[in-house]
């Protein structure tokens, strides 16, 4: 048997329908590669193995959580990753998808990962604490709505799919949870580049109840800050309106 590591935000999903239901939000066809992140006491993993015909791995961080799936699941043998997801080199060549009862503790940095693998992972499917998956499908206008809902809307499509109630967990979370579909955009927000975008949303965001002039003044020039929109907050920004700022950007 294996141990619950608090350090490692483990929380374990023991509802079987709650477990199908979450493999069943990641569309997949045969000969698709997908990667499973941090499977833990293999939850969802046993229905993974079963999906027909996909070219499966996944990475798992705690070494005695990967000797118990070895043990427990055969099929799994050769397809495990005893490391870091935020470390881990990319798993496959070509496209991927991604899947996972995140650890809430890094679940954020999982979505910069996510970023940083864009162009390889075309949908990703995550269960997250609940703030966290509304904060990342939130629209503009709304108090959630922030660094990552417009980094992530940028270049994915996300879909709020549903709720787990704490009872489908052994031990039960002090938080909520939810699940989330990201499907990769066709056309992808046109952002005069990576780090302009970034810097210009994270500083937006770092003062989100001030007149975007404020903070932002040190990234535009004076003729660019007497724009109308200088007058708004981030959160009243959509993605569009950051991604067309980011080019006039010094």
């Amino acid at each position: 048997m294996y141990t619950l590591k608090k350090s490692l935000g483990q929380h374990f999903l023991t509802d079987e329908n709650m477990c199908r239901k979450i493999v069943e939000s990641l569309p997949v066809i045969e000969g698709q590669q997908v990667l499973e992140v941090g499977p833990g006491g293999g939850a969802i993993t046993k229905y993974l193995l079963q999906l027909p015909g996909i070219h499966f791995k996944a990475v798992e961080l705690d070494k005695e959580k990967v000797q118990y799936l070895e043990k427990t699941y055969p099929a799994i043998q050769g397809k495990l990753i005893n490391e870091s997801i935020l470390e881990t080199a990319l798993p496959f060549e070509g496209q991927f998808r991604l899947i996972g009862n995140f650890p809430y503790n890094i679940s954020t940095q999982i979505m910069f990962r996510l970023l940083e693998w864009r162009a390889h992972v075309d949908v990703a499917v995550g269960m997250f604490q609940k703030e966290v998956a509304v904060r990342i499908a939130s629209a503009h206008k709304s108090k959630e709505y922030g660094i990552l809902s417009v980094l992530l809307q940028a270049f994915y499509k996300v879909e709020y799919l549903f709720e787990v109630h704490e009872n489908c967990f052994n031990p039960p979370p002090k938080v909520k949870s939810a699940v989330i579909r990201l499907t990769r955009l066709e056309q992808p927000a046109d952002i005069a580049s990576e780090r302009k975008f970034t810097v210009l949303v994270k500083t937006a965001f770092n003062q989100r109840r001030k007149q975007l002039r404020n903070p932002l003044k040190p990234l535009f020039d004076k003729e660019t800050l007497q724009d109308p929109i200088f007058t708004k907050r981030a959160e009243e920004l959509t993605v569009a309106e950051f991604a067309a700022l980011s080019h006039k950007m010094i």
